[in-house]
C-alpha cells in the first residue's frame, strides 16, 4: 500500500467519525494484520513462530467520553453498538463488537480504570483469510485505550491481555502469535517468537526478495472441533513420550532425534501430528540461521517443506491451498511458498525475487483460477512497524 492510499484511510475514518458523532476524534489508531512466514501450529505447542506484521490494517479513530459509556460504529457493516465499562457482557447479536468488549473487560480486570470512548473503526485486512483481522482489531483497541487514558502496560503484556481477551471473552482459543506481532511488529523484518518465554527477536528479510500474499477466497472452514483435535494429538503425543523422555511439558520439548527414536511408540495419527510440530519448530530454527548467512533459497526451500508437512502430516491444507502453492511453486521468482494460518482456505505466502513479483503474480493467478474457478487475490506487501497512534 502507496503512503498517498493509506493517508486516504486516514482521512476517511476521521469522516466518518465526524458524521457519526458530530465531532471529529481526538486520535487515531493503527493495528497491523500479520502473515507467518514459517512456523505454523507451533504457537499453542510453546514452539517458534516468525511472521511479520503487514501493510494491510485496522484502523480506529476515537475520542475519551466523561461517563462509562462506551459507543461503536463499525463502519465495514454499518453497524452500530453500545456498552457500559460497568456490565461489559458478551453478546450474539453485533458479535463483531466482542473483540472491543473483551479487551475492555480484561483491561478492568487487570486493574486500569477506562474512560468511556467514542470508536468508529475499518480494516483492509480480509477477514477469515487467516491474517488475524480480530488480533489487529484488539491490539487496536488497548492501544486506543492506553493513548487515551494514559496507563503504563508494555507492549508483551499488551498483547497477552488481548490474547486473554479473545480465549476467555471471545471464547477463541488462540496462541499468543497474531496479538503479539500486531503489538510488536517491526519495519522490514520478521520476529522470532518464542511462545513459551515470549523472547522474540528481529530477523532481515533477504534484500532483494519480497512477500506475496495469496489468498485463496476459499473461507477458513476450520471447526472447533478440527483445531480442538489437533491439540489434543499433541497433548496426548506429550503424555505418551513423557514416558521415555521425562521432564518434557510441551512437544517444543523434543528434539528431531528424540522423536524419532520413539515414533514407533504413538498411534498414528499422533505421530504424524507430532512429526509436523517438531519438525516445523526445527524448520523455524533452521531459517533464522540460513537467514543470518543470506541464504534465501534455503529459506524458500524450508517454506515448501512446511506446506508438505501441514499437508500431509497435519493435514489442514485442502484443495484449495494445495492448489494455489502448487501454482506458486512453479511460477517465475518463486524461492518458496506455504499455507499460512491455520489452514483448511484462507491465505498462502510466498517468498518472491523482487524482479518478478509481477510475472509470478499474474501466473499463479491464472493457474489458480483455472483449476479451482475462483479468482483469488494477491497482493506484495511489506513488513510493518506494530500498532501505533497515527494522527
Amino acid at each position: 500500500m502507496t503512503k498517498t492510499q493509506f493517508t486516504e484511510r486516514v482521512a476517511a475514518i476521521r469522516s466518518e467519525f465526524t458524521r457519526q458523532y458530530g465531532a471529529p476524534p481526538e486520535i487515531v489508531v493503527r493495528a497491523p494484520g500479520r502473515v507467518n512466514m514459517i512456523g505454523e501450529h507451533t504457537d499453542y505447542n510453546d514452539g517458534y513462530v516468525f511472521p511479520i506484521a503487514i501493510d494491510r490494517s485496522v484502523l480506529l479513530a476515537a475520542s475519551a467520553r466523561a461517563d462509562r459509556t462506551v459507543r461503536l460504529y463499525a463502519a465495514d457493516f454499518q453497524a452500530h453498538d453500545t456498552f457500559s465499562l460497568d456490565n461489559i457482557e458478551h453478546v450474539e447479536t453485533h458479535t463483531w463488537s466482542n473483540y472491543q468488549r473483551g479487551v475492555a473487560s480484561v483491561l478492568e480486570e487487570r486493574g486500569i480504570r477506562l474512560p468511556g470512548a467514542d470508536i468508529a473503526f475499518t480494516s483492509d485486512v480480509p477477514i477469515g483469510a487467516g491474517l488475524s483481522s480480530s488480533a489487529a482489531v484488539e491490539v487496536g483497541t488497548a492501544v486506543t485505550w492506553q493513548t487515551m487514558a494514559g496507563f503504563e502496560l508494555e507492549r508483551p503484556e499488551l498483547a497477552l491481555l488481548c490474547q486473554r481477551a479473545e480465549n476467555t471473552f471471545v471464547g477463541v482459543n488462540c496462541g499468543i502469535m497474531d496479538q503479539f506481532i500486531s503489538a510488536l511488529g517491526q519495519k522490514d523484518a520478521a520476529l522470532l517468537i518464542d511462545c513459551r518465554t515470549l523472547d522474540y527477536q528481529p530477523a532481515q528479510l533477504p534484500s532483494g526478495t519480497a512477500v506475496v500474499i495469496m489468498d485463496t477466497k476459499k473461507q477458513r472452514g476450520l471447526t472447533d472441533s478440527a483445531y480442538n483435535t489437533r491439540r489434543s494429538e499433541c497433548e496426548q503425543g506429550v503424555q505418551l513420550l513423557s514416558a521415555h523422555l521425562p521432564g518434557i511439558q510441551a512437544l517444543r520439548d523434543v528434539s528431531v532425534d528424540d522423536f524419532e527414536r520413539y515414533a514407533g511408540e504413538l498411534p498414528d495419527n499422533v505421530q504424524r501430528r507430532c512429526r509436523h510440530v517438531i519438525g516445523e519448530n526445527q524448520r523455524v530454527m533452521d531459517g533464522i540461521e540460513a537467514l543470518s548467512r543470506g541464504d534465501a533459497k534455503a529459506f524458500g526451500k524450508l517454506m515448501d517443506a512446511s506446506h508438505v508437512s501441514l499437508r500431509d502430516d497435519y493435514e489442514v491444507t485442502g484443495l484449495e491451498l494445495d492448489t494455489m502453492v502448487k501454482a506458486a511453486w512453479e511460477a517465475p521468482g518463486v524461492l518458496g511458498a506455504r499455507m499460512t494460518g491455520a489452514g483448511f482456505g484462507g491465505c498462502a505466502v510466498a517468498l518472491v525475487q523482487q524482479a518478478h513479483t509481477v510475472a509470478f503474480s499474474e501466473q499463479v493467478a491464472a493457474a489458480y483460477e483455472e483449476n479451482t474457478g475462483l479468482t483469488p487475490s494477491l497482493y506484495v506487501c511489506t513488513a510493518e512497524a506494530g500498532a501505533d497512534v497515527v494522527h
